[in-house]
């Protein structure tokens, strides 16, 4: 192995570990999920807006199709924040974060009908596996119970991340990922901003660190740090490397906030996970 198969392997790893923080810096900072997606948004936005500045990437969208495909995307973005950060708050680190992993089963079905493709069979009884896995996480299906509000929470994120990458996917192709995450951002800020002034702001002086690291390591340089490592693998292996994100979450979780899982999640989560493998390491076959 070079020297440089190991450097761009940790620089993956390391966008990978900075992404999971994120888990745990909403378990700890104690803000209304809609006021903290509006903080996440509004640091990386004026981060990503002066580093595109500084490399004089041009910040136009060339037509109204692309805008509003950026448009819908961002819609399903804020949203798939808000639920996210929700499904933590409620239940924990590793809930959340084993929740939202359906998130490539769920694309695998969304995918065929957005784009009028062929629906792969192998992804019905993915599915199923994944039913599974959440099922052994929470056996008792009661709605005022935390953990079961915590996985639907969860569930319903992955819908709208899936929702986002699909439609994003074609402006992914045209413009640089640094320019279409300044929009979402961009877009989160101003929707959440009015909630900056009906929230009760007093304990966000407390945690302004974690959520300066929140916003800038854990967003703008984690993400931009896993798009510019991309090119240097396969999507199979970057795939595979990004699943490793809940076991970053958890550890994270277990370490600052002494959250152990039971032996349900545990079990649960590494059948979702598994999951994950499965379709990263045959997707290439598909094609």
């Amino acid at each position: 192995m070079t020297k440089n198969t190991i450097k761009n392997i940790a620089e993956l790893n390391l966008s990978v570990l900075l992404i999971s923080s994120a888990a745990v810096l909403v378990r700890y900072i104690p803000l209304d999920p809609i006021l903290l997606s509006f903080l996440r948004g509004a640091i990386a936005f004026v981060l990503l807006g002066t580093f595109i500045f500084y490399k004089k990437t041009s910040f136009k969208i060339s037509n109204n199709k692309d805008r509003r495909r950026l448009f819908l995307s961002s819609i399903f973005f804020a949203l798939h924040w808000v639920t996210y950060f929700y499904a933590l708050q409620v239940s924990s680190v590793a809930i959340g974060i084993l929740s939202l992993f359906t998130f490539p089963v769920i694309t695998t079905f969304i995918e065929p009908i957005y784009f009028n493709t062929k629906f792969n069979k192998r992804h019905l009884i993915l599915a199923v596996i994944v039913l599974i896995g959440l099922y052994i996480m929470a056996p008792e299906i009661e709605f005022s119970n935390n953990s079961t509000k915590g996985i639907l929470a969860g569930v319903l994120s992955a819908i709208f991340f899936s929702l986002r990458n699909i439609t994003m996917k074609s402006n992914s192709d045209k413009y640089d990922s640094s320019l279409l995450m300044f929009y979402q951002f961009l877009f989160i800020a101003i929707v959440f901003l009015p909630f900056l002034f009906i929230n009760n702001t007093v304990e966000m002086t407390s945690y302004i660190p974690s959520i300066l690291c929140f916003g800038i390591f854990t967003t703008a340089i984690g993400h931009t740090l896993f798009v510019n490592s991309l090119k240097n693998f396969n999507v199979s292996t970057a795939s595979i490397i990004a699943s490793s994100q809940p076991v970053y979450g958890i550890l994270m979780g277990m370490l600052f906030l002494n959250e152990i899982p039971n032996t349900n999640t545990i079990i649960g989560g590494a059948i979702i996970l598994s999951t994950v493998f499965i379709e990263s390491l045959t997707a290439d076959t598909d094609n």
